[in-house]
């Protein structure tokens, strides 16, 4: 069999020492998903409080199980399924708090967005100055004739 290996784009990031998160960062997919996901996350934390509020020890225990595993569902739908979140974490549940009071998905969000910001603006930039080119080919193929 014969190997195709081309530039998709798509960087590794190794991950607090844990694991190694894979994408594209300039993909627009990926930047959507990324900012409907803030939405989906905050839902998620939402229903774990109001679900804790109301739990003994044993179903705060289960509400935070449970928003771990929807909030690595919804990263693995943003970054692909082929990155392990489990391991990328290093198995810590991710609606846990961090030493900075933050939880360590808000600190992961935070820490990521630059990066996926910077993707789509090379994107954008890339589209721009391709949508320019192909003016000034227009205009000079009009002048020509």
């Amino acid at each position: 069999m014969e190997k195709l290996v081309f530039d998709n784009g798509v960087m590794e990031f190794d991950v607090n020492g844990d694991g190694v998160l894979r994408f594209n960062p300039g993909d627009p997919n990926l930047y959507d998903r990324f900012l409907k996901a803030a939405k989906k996350l905050e839902e998620i934390e939402s229903e774990m409080v109001e679900s804790g509020k109301r739990a003994d020890e044993t179903g705060r225990a289960a509400a935070l199980r449970v928003a771990d595993e929807k909030v690595k569902a919804v990263l693995s739908e943003v970054f692909g399924a082929k990155n392990d979140f489990n391991a990328i974490f290093g198995g810590i549940n991710i609606m846990a708090v961090a030493m900075n009071g933050e939880r360590v998905i808000t600190n992961f969000m935070l820490a990521i967005e630059p990066i996926i910001r910077d993707g789509a603006e090379r994107f954008a930039t890339k589209k721009i100055d391709s949508a320019v080119a192909e003016a000034k080919a227009e205009r000079a193929a009009r002048g020509a004739e």
